[in-house]
């Protein structure tokens, strides 16, 4: 895909402030005060959508949840056609007197590790109902429907210390979002075990342990 957008790109862009970047795409929230101001957005906006390029929305009463995904078939990215989607849509949120909250936006994705992932995949496609991704079938399962949590598969070097495996979580934030959430969850009680920043992400653990990375995406001032 040669107009591949990456997202510190994204960011950088005019028109698409309500937007943010994360690995399965562009969101945006859109906060609405009844639900049928709610399907009335959603109305407005089908008509500025291709077929076959049509986003995943949330629809409730609060507000509605757009998302743009990066997955097209086997490739993967955000390109400018999406770019120009986002745009339209904004205008249209703009245009209904809808306030966006980009400090609403997060997605979820959990994280089993074996020493041999390929030989816990089985397991938890078949108890999930999930797919194989269709670019990482060796890593990664999803929820055919788009509606859970996706799970990637970690190739553990060590294990716990009584050789078994391990599940994480992860909580991907707006790159704006992650260092108060980060601090958030201190003030409540964690402990950061590790910080990376070239991958932008940090581990921490709650008071029993249990891991939970706080991960973004690039800041349009931050290289790719």
């Amino acid at each position: 895909m040669t107009d591949r957008i990456l997202s510190r790109q994204f960011h950088g862009a005019e028109g698409v402030e309500a937007w943010r970047v994360l690995p399965d795409g562009a969101y945006a929230f859109f906060r609405t005060d009844a639900l049928i101001a709610s399907a009335r957005f959603i109305e407005a906006i089908s008509g500025l959508v291709r077929e076959g390029d049509e986003p995943d929305i949330d629809i409730r009463g609060d507000g509605v949840t757009v998302l743009i995904r990066a997955f097209k078939g086997r490739d993967f990215g955000l390109v400018q056609s999406d770019l120009d989607l986002a745009r339209a849509i904004s205008t249209t949120a703009r245009g209904a007197g809808l306030i966006a909250e980009p400090a609403a936006i997060q997605s979820l994705s959990i994280i089993p590790g074996a020493s041999d992932r390929g030989g816990i995949m089985p397991f938890w496609q078949r108890v999930l109902g999930y797919d194989q991704r269709p670019d990482s079938p060796d890593e990664d399962l999803i929820d055919p429907h788009g509606r859970l949590a996706p799970f990637w598969f970690e190739e553990m070097d060590e294990l716990r210390a009584d050789g078994a495996g391990t599940i994480h979580l992860v909580v991907w934030v707006p790159w704006d979002e992650a260092e108060s959430r980060v601090a958030a969850g201190l003030a409540a009680g964690g402990r950061i075990v590790r910080h990376n920043v070239e991958e932008n992400f940090w581990t921490l653990a709650d008071p029993a342990g249990n891991e939970v990375d706080v991960a973004t995406t690039s800041a349009p001032d931050q290289a790719e």
